[in-house]
């Protein structure tokens, strides 16, 4: 390649002062004339077609000088750049960052530089060109690997260490999912030690360390479980033995069709519980073929019979008053993936990295059954295609059992039960993240070893079995545990500034109100209610994760007179529930300062476990004193 395809013409010039070669310069004296006659609107005007900038280059008669070609876009002739007669580079011009440091004659690094600087300010007009320096924002004296890197950033060639990459695609793809997914397993299934030590998760001095701890305690008609993340309380499942009737969230049934109310668009639905639960239309499935009218979206009453048996799932507890709430697609969770028979339902968690997402598709292409759908979970971010062939064994196995006995029965029955409580809460979230978990009952903790045993050996040392008697205190004095649940049963939570939430609940929506309360601030009174709503929206976060609050929620923040503050009050909530997984949905703050939420509903809240109607009240919260009325 021609030396003229490869030097731009910053370095021609620059090579051309540096090493000696004749330049045209103006005197000092010389330059001094034009710069007044320049200013008193004298003779610095464009001749012969030439810029006023090569005029001032020259300097001196302009006749006695043969002038170079006018500048055709992109690189100059290597003819012209020897007599240094090329204008200086402008910010636009067409000119590609040179891949390599231009050769210094003379010295290197900062000495080349220096001297090339030098040589080309000689050939400055004041103030009419301005040249941009190598460095960017820095001044002059940098190295020329130092120079280009503003321009190599720009095309994501230098790495964090500096050495260059083939592309920005590449530097993107180093990036992206850094230091995960990198478990792969080796060709006989077995997994490398990279990923068993990223399950096993971290230790120090030969514990296991991690950012949470799960406690376990179990009493006489309740079983409770607590996470504790560092020592705050930020999850409470509690379950009974009556629950039954109540907790069935999960539970798999075959159900008859008791009413179709077309009007409603929804079916009551008898699963052999006190109350009948509902089916809504969107949760119904059906075959195609069944449909009498071809075509067209068939209404309820077309696909559902009264008498008919269905098999169902309830999607929602009953709460209160009403019933609890089912779908006709039936999901299994598993360790690794979730089956969904009947279904050509197919995915992967979006919460994984784009790397494993490939990895992990290429595995569900040659393990997906063909009759039926599979979602792969968080969890298998390391897993290998035997493991998920495994836990896909076993669900499907699960499946036909499931099967065969509603093929036998003739009533509401109940065809499957989510495990206890504790093995839920372990499967949903038990991971290299949790020190511990700490059960101080025997019966369980012998299931719940035996459970982690087999789906997770790597971490079946962190579950320890908690000896109270020996200790002299319960697992949740210990943790102390037992007083910051009965903070969370309180109706006014605090502040760490001196405000104040008050919580309210009603049949409709929860209603969460921030007050100042001891909060006076020290600037203005913006300020204060800025910052005091800041702290408000991180603790509505926690409590609503911490009381398990679902359904339709209403936030009255503190009035707030800038937009941008308003802005960043909603952002910090989102951001303070994203490290919540119920789904939940925040909507813009209105003119009234109220924002408007929804959280995904299970059960019916922390309160609720603990407590019960006021006999006396009938749960009003008051009691009317009739005697006045008379």
């Amino acid at each position: 390649m021609d030396q003229s395809e490869t030097d731009s013409p910053a370095e021609a010039a620059s090579d051309t002062a540096a090493s000696g070669k004749p330049r045209a310069s103006s005197t000092k004296g010389e330059g001094s004339e034009k710069r007044r006659r320049g200013a008193s609107g004298g003779q610095a005007k464009k001749q012969d077609g030439q810029s006023s900038e090569v005029g001032s280059a020259d300097g001196g008669d302009r006749s006695d000088v043969e002038l170079p070609k006018p500048m055709s876009e992109g690189r100059p002739s290597r003819e012209d750049a020897e007599r240094g007669l090329v204008r200086r580079p402008q910010i636009g011009d067409t000119m590609p960052v040179p891949s390599e440091p231009p050769p210094g004659p003379a010295g290197t690094g900062d000495d080349a530089a220096a001297k090339s600087d030098q040589a080309d300010g000689s050939a400055k007009e004041g103030g009419q060109r301005r040249r941009r320096r190598r460095g960017g924002r820095g001044g002059g004296g940098q190295s020329s690997s130092s120079g280009k890197k503003s321009g190599t950033a720009e095309r994501g060639e230098q790495n964090e260490g500096g050495s260059s990459r083939s592309g920005s695609g590449q530097a993107k793809k180093g990036r992206r999912g850094r230091g995960r997914g990198r478990g792969k397993g080796g060709a006989d299934g077995q997994l490398d030690e990279a990923t068993l030590e990223q399950r096993r998760g971290r230790e120090r001095n030969g514990k296991p360390i991690g950012r949470y701890l799960m406690g376990v305690q179990v009493r006489p008609g309740m079983t409770q479980v607590a996470v504790l993340e560092g020592r705050s309380l930020i999850e409470h499942y509690v379950s009974r033995p009556a629950d039954d009737v109540s907790q069935i969230h999960g539970n798999i049934y075959v159900g008859r069709v008791q009413n179709v109310l077309p009007g409603m668009e929804a079916a009551f639905v008898d699963i052999a519980t006190p109350k009948n639960a509902v089916l809504y239309r969107g949760d119904v499935q059906y075959d195609p073929e069944d449909i009498e009218e071809k075509g067209k979206n068939p209404r309820i009453e077309d696909i559902l019979k009264n008498k008919q048996l269905i098999i169902c799932q309830v999607t929602k507890n009953p709460i209160a008053h009403k019933g609890a709430r089912l779908t006709q697609e039936v999901s299994l969770p598993g360790r690794f993936v979730v089956l969904i028979p009947n279904s050509k339902t197919y995915g992967i968690s979006k919460r994984l990295p784009d790397n494993v997402r490939k990895r992990l598709r290429g595995i569900l292409d040659r393990v997906k059954p063909d009759e039926h759908g599979l979602i792969v979970r968080t969890a298998a971010e390391t897993a290998t295609e035997d493991e998920l062939r495994a836990d896909m064994k076993i669900l499907l196995d699960q499946w036909e059992a499931i099967a065969k006995q509603a093929a036998k029965v003739q009533r509401p029955t109940l065809l499957h039960r989510e495990p206890e409580l504790a093995v839920r809460v372990i499967r949903e979230e038990f991971n290299a993240d949790y020190r511990s978990v700490l059960i101080d009952d025997e019966r369980l903790y012998n299931e719940v070893k035996s459970y982690v045993t087999a789906f997770n050996p790597e971490l079946a040392d962190r579950i320890e079995y908690y000896d109270t008697e020996a200790s002299g205190l319960s697992l949740f004095e210990r943790q102390h545990i037992h007083e910051q649940v009965h903070k969370a049963l309180d109706r006014k939570v605090w502040l760490p500034s001196g405000g104040s939430l008050i919580i309210e609940h009603t049949e409709a929506l929860t209603v969460i109100d921030v007050n100042t309360g001891k909060n006076v601030g020290k600037s203005n009174l913006e300020e204060t209610v800025f910052y005091n709503n800041l702290e408000a929206a991180e603790e509505i976060a926690k409590q609503l994760r911490l009381r398990d609050i679902g359904g339709i929620i209403v936030i009255d923040f503190i009035d707030m007179e800038i937009r941008d503050n308003r802005a960043k009050v909603v952002e910090t909530f989102r951001n303070a529930l994203a490290r919540d997984k119920t789904r939940s949905q925040v909507f813009d703050i209105t003119e009234l300062g109220l924002v408007e939420m929804t959280r995904k509903r299970i059960g019916e809240g922390l309160l609720t476990e603990y407590s019960a109607e006021c006999p006396d009240c009938q749960g009003r919260g008051v009691i009317v004193d009739y005697s006045l009325i008379e």
